[in-house]
């Protein structure tokens, strides 16, 4: 009668076996301790014949004993502690024998989808223990372990591990036939749920092979803070990225202008819970809008009036484009000079293009249509008031120019949608091959968040017609990054030295419009910025009078869908284009 009201309040009836833990034995001990109080009083106070006082110091003990036990009983043999469980998912070492790798294990007990064979850790100190019965080693012995324990899966569970000691651990384990994953970051571990659900394919950061570009904050904060922004193409990859770093530096207003219904809802929702999240007073406004259509963009502009616009909504994927040259006109060419004149018509100080190093002496028209996008922007620049020429050929009312237009470049982003990384991956589930378009080919690469980060950044140092780029170190060989992600992945590549591997990498050939290298400077000698890691590039650019001439022209040609014509007017304008002879009728889209 004692024990029963203790044990309800303490919650021990309502305890799931399953999951018992620590904490649920400490609650079992509180609960014992104060009914064996209770009991020892009970015992003074009425004082039983025959029964001595030690009763009420042993027969405490012993009910948490028994109470104890048989709940950590239950635990086990509803965990399968028998062994006879079946572990689906394979073998695993857990690199990592910190507060992270321990969580893991502890949840690892639980699901039963691997075995746990060890634990990897650079401690010295650590190395030859064991926790909960499961054996530390040391790196050196990895190699051995693989072979002889049969290890499937090692899992970085090391979180706060600086980058290039993670590049380095990534790049020793690449040799080995075993699938490398990871858990999330600090933050998400933060809730203390971890569960064989978390683990994750290696971040693109570890594909990158460097460490990314870390961010200043007050470039970051200095045209957003307080401020009305607005963000074209805020659905797609660098778009949804730019609003999320935005949103954190606490905009008054975040104005998101995208034409997919879909991409559209996707970002307002995420943004809306981050916004609730961090407590952010943030008013987020979704819109949907065409960049092609002036008529709206300027209704847009002109009711929010916003302080700064990032314009992401583009046309970028370079076989698409090549097959649809008018499309891509309309929207990367003059969907730049609508959103670009309604800035201007409402009084907006900053205009950030997104650009690509496919603009530098492209071979393929949306390398050239990004490109003229950018001389729209340095033209518009260099003039303080500008005729617009309408679509009847006539001319519009001067409009002075008091916005500060900046234009920022970049490579290949690892996990945008398009990209190789989520195609490698894609291929990689369903059993290769890998397609690789060329041997020789190499790009340069940056992740989403150094992206959204550059042009947050570059446009708060820009002062007018600035084309900024990122210094993103050397360019990557897509060979390379098909071979390393095969490897990672704990399978072999298939190839003429080893025809019993997994995995195939088949060369397909180049794809329409597409280069074995890409460039980031037109120009030589760039100038050093504020940033030390970005730097400014120093172009020729042609005057907005001469400009508006032929954009009127390409309008035209895009309305007829005449390609010679915009082929030749890009050639015209667009120093080192070199067109490809592939016409449309002849486009075919590979992956």
């Amino acid at each position: 009668m004692i024990a029963f009201p203790i044990f309800v309040r303490f919650g021990l009836y309502r305890a799931i076996f399953r999951y018992t833990g620590m904490a649920a034995l400490a609650s079992t001990a509180k609960a014992v301790g104060i009914y064996g109080a209770l009991f020892f009083v009970v015992l003074l106070l009425v004082k039983w014949e025959g029964v001595p006082r030690s009763v009420g110091l042993i027969q405490p003990m012993l009910f948490l004993l028994l109470v104890g036990a048989s709940r950590a009983l239950a635990r086990f043999w509803l965990a399968g502690w028998s062994g006879k469980a079946l572990y689906s998912e394979g073998r695993l070492l857990i690199y990592g024998a910190g507060e992270a790798g321990v969580q893991t294990a502890s949840a690892l007990g639980v699901a039963h989808q691997f075995v746990l064979l060890g634990f990897v850790d650079d401690d010295g100190a650590k190395v030859g223990r064991s926790i909960n019965g499961v054996d530390i080693m040391s790196p050196d012995e990895v190699s051995d372990a693989v072979e002889r324990m049969g290890v499937t899966d090692i899992l970085l569970a090391i979180p706060s591990l600086g980058r290039a000691r993670r590049n380095a651990i990534i790049a020793q384990l690449r040799e080995l036939p075993v699938h490398v994953r990871t858990l999330p970051g600090m933050v998400d571990l933060a809730s203390g749920r971890v569960t064989v659900h978390d683990f994750q394919e290696l971040d693109v950061e570890d594909l990158l092979g460097r460490a990314a570009v870390p961010p200043d904050p007050a470039l970051l904060a200095r045209n957003l803070a307080g401020k009305v922004v607005l963000v074209t193409g805020a659905g797609g990859s660098i778009g949804s990225e730019l609003c999320r770093q935005i949103l954190l530096e606490k905009p008054r207003q975040l104005v998101l202008v995208e034409h997919s219904e879909f991409g559209l809802y996707t970002i307002h929702r995420e943004l809306e819970s981050l916004c609730a999240e961090h407590e952010l007073p943030v008013d987020v406004v979704p819109l949907l809008a065409s960049v092609g259509n002036f008529g709206r963009m300027r209704e847009i502009c002109q009711l929010y009036r916003p302080a700064t616009v990032y314009h992401a909504a583009a046309y970028k994927h370079v076989p698409l484009v090549e097959c649809n040259p008018s499309e891509g006109v309309l929207n990367n060419v003059f969907g730049t000079l609508n959103t670009a004149r309604a800035a201007m018509e409402s009084g907006v100080a900053h205009f950030v293009l997104v650009s690509t190093d496919k603009a530098v002496r492209p071979t393929n028209v949306m390398g050239a249509t990004k490109r003229m996008a950018e001389l729209v922007l340095q033209a518009l620049a260099a003039s303080e008031t500008v005729d617009f020429y309408l679509q009847d050929g006539m001319q519009s009312q001067d409009v002075r120019n008091d916005t500060i237009f900046s234009m920022v470049r970049f490579g290949n982003v690892l996990g945008s949608s398009g990209s190789v990384v989520p195609l490698f991956r894609k291929q990689l589930r369903e059993g290769g091959p890998v397609t690789v378009t060329h041997e020789d080919v190499t790009r340069y690469f940056m992740t989403i968040p150094e992206a959204a980060q550059l042009v947050l950044q570059a446009g708060a140092m820009a002062h007018g017609g600035d084309v900024f780029v990122l210094d993103m170190g050397s360019p990557v060989k897509i060979m390379d990054l098909a071979r390393r992600m095969v490897k990672l992945s704990g399978l072999t590549v298939r190839d003429d030295d080893n025809p019993n591997g997994d995995i195939e990498i088949k060369v397909t050939g180049l794809r329409p419009g597409e280069k074995l290298y890409e460039e980031l400077l037109i120009g030589d000698n760039p100038e050093s910025t504020a940033h030390e890691r970005i730097m400014k590039a120093r172009e020729d650019f042609v005057a907005w009078r001469q400009l508006a001439l032929v954009l009127g022209e390409m309008r035209q040609a895009a309305g007829h869908n005449d390609e010679v014509t915009i082929k030749r007017v890009l050639k015209q304008l667009v120093h080192g284009y070199n067109p490809q002879s592939a016409g449309a009728e002849s486009c075919v889209i590979a992956a």
